[in-house]
């Protein structure tokens, strides 16, 4: 099976646990930023407090708990879910998840042929109502290019096997357009409500570097991670 790799829509999945130049930024940007912050928290240009305010919310609060919502309605409700696929911008709205890098939204679908990968080989483009902020590595340079140039080596590097007879498309996300992944809902969840699917949900799964938790592997009440 060939993998394909798309301009606006891309196709290119699990848990990364290795630690590689893809992991942490370059040392002399986080010293920029971190002289940066402290010269303007020095001259009362910004206050602390918001600024960690700000960063909890997206990491917290506007963060992939979010788009774990949206993916277990998907897998709970049929028709919800062909909304979802069709008009995507819109049926997040209804969650009341809109804003910054979330104006147009387009979801992909995972199934037992095709398996989805969100990067932005530009920059960081990034859904930022239902993702939160961006992972480091998913600003990193060699992620933004392997994803593309060998998408199942970087699934593997995740922890994730995609089998030969499955498509891998890589979907780039750009200033206009973001991507988000409707992983494929695991066995034995179907008489499960919707709070309990979102705790199976993860970040990476809605990138498309990781398959979703099987239930045996979800966090207690729910709980996001």
């Amino acid at each position: 099976m060939t993998d394909e790799h798309r301009e606006g829509p891309r196709p290119t999945g699990g848990r990364h646990d290795h630690a590689h130049d893809h992991t942490d930024p370059p040392p002399e940007i986080e010293l920029r930023v971190k002289a940066l912050e402290s010269l303007l928290v020095d001259k009362g240009l910004v206050d602390p407090a918001a600024l960690d305010a700000l960063i909890d919310t997206y990491e917290n609060k506007i963060g992939p708990q979010n788009g774990a919502k949206v993916v277990a309605r998907a897998w709970y409700d049929t028709a919800f879910k062909a909304k979802l696929l069709e008009d995507a911008t819109t049926a997040i709205a209804s969650f009341g998840f809109t804003g910054r890098q979330g104006e147009q939204m387009v979801v992909v679908e995972n199934t037992n042929t095709v398996h989805n990968l969100v990067v932005c080989t530009l920059c960081s483009c990034y859904p930022w109502p239902v993702l939160g902020l961006p992972p480091v590595w998913y600003k990193s340079a060699p992620y933004r290019s392997r994803a593309v140039s060998d998408p199942r080596g970087v699934l593997a590097e995740f922890g994730t096997t995609v089998g030969d007879d499955v498509e891998i498309r890589v979907w780039d996300s750009t200033s206009e357009m973001r991507y988000l992944v409707l992983p494929q809902q695991p066995a034995g969840t179907a008489d499960w409500d919707e709070d309990q699917l979102a705790g199976l949900v993860t970040r990476n799964s809605m990138i498309g570097v990781e398959t979703a938790r099987t239930p045996g592997d979800a966090p207690p009440n729910g709980a996001l991670s």
